[in-house]
């Protein structure tokens, strides 16, 4: 696990890495040896016209390691940190054959989508988007599905500042992504960082105590989604994202992540009652690098009738269907929701700039 680093980045530590550290479009600055990279979040990736000189990376690693209070050399071949905004990897150049190997993730304490700017750039429908807070406002369990780096917790936490600001939310993560009190002042948040000693199923487990009316784990990656689902199935809501491919695959992911393999039926049917909502994030790259990214799929997943069902809404980006399971319809009109494609706050969510 990275370690947390003490201070703020400044122009002097990071040099010619400064200018796109600074950037607020720019999501990732990489490093392959010889190569410096970036990705914008408007201009895609590209390669940039900077050249790293060896003393300019030897005096950056020493920086890092100095920072974190630890040796990078042959012996210790990886060097992983974090500040509040970015999480840093670096491989030494003796595992890394084609020279050493810098990452550097920026995880700005902003929320980047906007309402108006999701329509616009076709993101996904004013329809989806109503349909989407509706289940925010109606208390749902919400997975974010894609690949790596394809956006997962940019978009929840768009969906996040929609959760009243009395509700409890506690986020756990490895590395501070989230920043969900910065970007909700006001709100009842606790942050919670794992690592030796507090591991995920620690932190789930709690939570129980912490009176949370939301628990917000970062990534959902192996035997901590048993815990989840079963913070879940006591009322708690809550977000996560999982590196997925496609929605309908969901519950056997989940399944093969559980600790358990006895009373797989059992466990099968917990996941289609406490995992209401799946979202997969598609990104595009053009051939310029341009990058975009939208909805590909959204659906309900549901357990009625001593049936499991998945109700698919969104598929390629289009609304496929307009079906909701009777107990997501339920969990509308419980709170005065009649029409769940349509959200009667849409105008003053975007004059609020949401």
């Amino acid at each position: 696990m990275s370690e947390l680093m003490k201070f703020e980045p400044t122009p002097e530590q990071f040099g010619v890495l400064w200018k796109y550290i600074s950037n607020p479009n720019v999501t990732d600055v990489d490093y392959n040896g010889s190569k410096l990279w970036i990705t914008d979040f408007k201009k895609g990736r590209y390669e940039a016209e900077e050249t790293l000189t060896e003393q300019f990376i030897n005096s950056f690693t020493h920086v890092i390691a100095n920072c974190v209070n630890k040796q990078f050399n042959n012996a210790n071949k990886v060097l992983e940190a974090d500040t509040k905004e970015l999480r840093i990897s670096i491989i030494h150049n003796s595992a890394a054959a084609s020279g050493i190997s810098i990452c550097i993730r920026k995880s700005p304490c902003v929320i980047r989508n906007t309402m108006k700017g999701m329509i616009e750039e076709n993101y996904c429908s004013k329809e989806i988007l109503s349909l989407l807070i509706n289940c925010v406002s109606a208390k749902m369990n919400f997975v974010f599905c894609g690949e790596p780096g394809c956006g997962k917790t940019e978009c929840a936490k768009f969906f996040m500042q929609f959760i009243p600001k009395e509700e409890r939310v506690i986020t756990i993560e490895d590395s501070l992504e989230i920043h969900y009190p910065e970007i909700n002042p006001g709100a009842d948040a606790v942050e919670l960082r794992i690592g030796a000693g507090f591991s995920y199923t620690d932190a789930i487990k709690a939570c129980l105590r912490q009176n949370p009316k939301w628990l917000v784990l970062s990534e959902a990656r192996s035997v901590e989604v048993t815990s989840l689902l079963e913070q879940w199935s006591t009322g708690v809501n809550g977000f996560t994202t999982i590196h997925l491919d496609d929605l309908r695959k969901l519950p056997d992911r989940i399944q093969n992540m559980m600790d358990s393999t006895f009373d797989a039926d059992r466990m099968e049917n917990r996941i289609y009652r406490y995992v209401n909502v799946g979202i997969l994030i598609r990104r595009v790259e053009e051939a310029d690098g341009r990058m975009w990214r939208y909805i590909d799929q959204l659906c309900f997943y549901s357990r009625e009738n001593q049936k499991n069902r998945i109700y698919m809404i969104v598929k390629d980006g289009e609304v496929i269907s307009k079906e909701l399971p009777e107990g997501i319809r339920k969990k509308m009109k419980y709170v005065g929701i009649e029409d769940p494609f349509c959200c009667c706050n849409f105008a003053k969510y975007i004059q609020e700039g949401k």
